[in-house]
């Protein structure tokens, strides 16, 4: 999944921006955190006092505007990981990853922690170390532990998918999964392996699976991608392997909580065409500590971003915690009626990569007669890594996704997202691929459009209407200067240093 939050507010954006030489800016007029040293990237000195006391009044501003998109900077800058030998092994301990464990390990250790680190994306050297069936607090709204559900309901096939994975990460994943799912309920796991070139993923996995299965034959399905397929297309391939009426389709980074079954089994039974969201709980990176997320609905932003919200008044006025959320959109690992799935149309295989799938999903099942939602009672915890295993140029492909669905499912609304993206409707230079299918599919199923689902789904999403031009406006006078919004989201727009991103 590609989104994060914080948890100080119920409402958190992901976001990840667009070209490098807004980095490149940023870092110019002195830009640099904690984090900087933990990535090794070579900067420039901070600006001097003296400096700040020739034009006092403009760099707070620009101080004060970097302190606000630091964080934004951060999950780009993380997209890739950092080179080991880029940084002498003295600076080792300088790393983010040691700021709240590992003080007590020796330099040789560290150093071990952080190569790991660099590779997965968070902390591997803690994950080894760490039982495979650890207790986790059960996180759930109080009212959950009350309710009751029926005798019978349908397995479900889970379905993990991974590339370059911690072993034992993805053997905390299955344990939780065996754990916590009734063994009546849970038919089979099915590991996607999208043609990692971790040796240890390889043998030692296929050992693993092969005592688990002379237990329960068959119980554990492996599937090897001879090419890297991305994402979208392994989990596609996870569908095709499973057989339970149910399919449950996950990251291999995910820690399964008590009684998180029941309760999916049980909407979807009742009502075949509602696509279930988990509520998530983070994992942290760098100590694997549970850090509780609040409860939320999934949307998206125009550029097709995965977003969490506010539940809807409407679950609010129920005073009822384990209600279903309605949501608009799924930010990523979902269950579904495996036939409905299909019918339904999987997932747009024409995307590439990564990014942007969940959100068409999300669209396309309201939009053609499904529903989403999320549950409260159903928690999972979920790594959010540092950096993405699967491309060092994710913004692109998430481009390139995002234009396929405006252009199957947006109707007129698709301006919105090629202007999010800052990109002329015509003769955009991106080629995203042949998508008469999708079209034939969203004909096929009868959808209704995308303007009712604004109004009668996602009625929290901005419109804008009588657009006369977008792009970026540059100063003439002093090129370096661009118009930007203010300080505060929709604040009046002031003169800022040029830098390309989302606000410009």
């Amino acid at each position: 999944m590609v989104c994060t939050r914080k948890t100080k507010t119920l409402v958190s954006t992901c976001v990840i921006l667009s070209g490098m030489t807004n980095i490149v800016c940023l870092l110019y007029v002195g830009w640099v955190t904690n984090y900087i040293a933990s990535v090794y990237v070579k900067v420039q000195e901070p600006i001097s006092e003296k400096k700040l006391e020739e034009d006092k009044g403009d760099t707070l501003r620009i101080i004060e505007r970097l302190d606000h998109l630091e964080n934004v900077i951060k999950q780009h800058i993380q997209e890739a990981p950092p080179k080991l030998e880029e940084k002498p092994a003295e600076a080792f301990t300088d790393s983010s990853l040691f700021a709240h464990w590992g003080q007590e390990l020796s330099p040789e250790h560290r150093r071990l922690a952080l190569k790991q680190f660099q590779y997965y994306g968070y902390n591997a050297y803690l994950s080894d170390r760490l039982p495979l069936d650890r207790a986790l607090p059960d996180l759930r709204p109080s009212a959950c532990r009350n309710l009751t559900f029926p005798e019978s309901l349908p397995e479900v096939s889970i379905v993990f998918i991974f590339v370059n994975e911690a072993l034992s990460v993805i053997l905390r994943s299955i344990h939780s999964a065996m754990d916590r799912t009734p063994a009546h309920l849970l038919k089979e796991i099915i590991l996607v392996d999208d043609n990692s070139n971790n040796e240890e993923l390889k043998e030692k996995l296929q050992q693993y699976v092969d005592e688990v299965n002379a237990h329960k034959p068959g119980f554990i399905k492996v599937v090897r991608h001879s090419r890297q397929e991305g994402l979208i297309r392994s989990r596609v391939s996870g569908w095709r392997a499973a057989s339970a009426p149910v399919v449950a389709l996950f990251d291999a980074h995910v820690e399964f909580n008590v009684g998180w079954a029941e309760p999916v089994l049980t909407r979807i039974k009742e009502n075949r065409k509602r696509v279930i969201s988990p509520s998530f709980d983070n994992i942290k990176y760098d100590n694997f500590e549970i850090e509780e997320y609040p409860l939320s609905a999934q949307g998206f932003d125009w550029e097709l971003w995965c977003r969490y919200l506010n539940p809807p008044k409407s679950w609010g006025k129920l005073e009822n915690t384990t209600a279903p959320i309605r949501s608009p959109a799924l930010i990523g690992c979902f269950i579904v009626d495996r036939e409905y799935f299909q019918e339904i149309g999987l997932l747009d295989e024409g995307m590439e990569v990564y990014g942007g799938e969940n959100v068409e999903l999300g669209i396309r099942v309201w939009q053609c007669g499904g529903s989403v939602e999320v549950l409260p009672c159903s928690r999972i915890a979920h790594i959010e890594r540092a950096h993405k295993p699967y491309t060092e140029d994710l913004t692109a492909h998430v481009r390139r996704n995002a234009l396929r669905v405006a252009e199957v499912w947006m109707d007129e609304f698709k301006s919105h997202v090629y202007m999010a993206w800052n990109i002329p409707q015509e003769d955009s230079g991106i080629d995203i691929g042949d998508i008469s299918e999708r079209k034939a599919l969203r004909k096929k199923l009868q959808c209704k459009t995308f303007r009712w689902y604004l109004v009668s789904v996602y009625p929290e999403m901005r419109m804008y209407s009588d657009t006369v031009a977008y792009g970026v406006l540059q100063n003439s006078l002093k090129s370096d200067l661009c118009l930007d919004q203010g300080p505060d989201t929709e604040n009046i727009p002031i003169m800022y240093i040029c830098h390309g991103m989302t606000p410009q």
